[in-house]
């Protein structure tokens, strides 16, 4: 089971890639349940990614995060609508 600070830690890295705390204990946790993985950027900074597995965990929790994304890749972009 994950801590509160884990959970929040993982949500963060669903929202905002660049403004997770590379030293955060919590992010070494969410490492070893593979829920999340190092990238290396074009820049050589490391960055905090999603798994599969940590994405179904997310879904999982909150539904509505399925939905939303679901819907976002069927609305049309602004392009196609001129």
């Amino acid at each position: 089971m994950l801590s509160p600070h884990e959970f929040a830690t993982l949500m963060l890295v669903s929202q905002s890639l660049e403004q997770v705390d590379m030293n955060r204990a919590e992010l070494d946790t969410l490492l070893e349940r593979q829920l999340v993985m190092l990238e290396k950027s074009a820049e050589g900074h490391r960055r905090a990614q999603l798994t599969d597995m940590g994405r179904s965990l997310l879904e999982a929790l909150n539904p509505d995060v399925r939905r939303r994304r679901s819907t976002l890749r069927e609305a049309p972009s602004p392009e196609r609508m001129n």
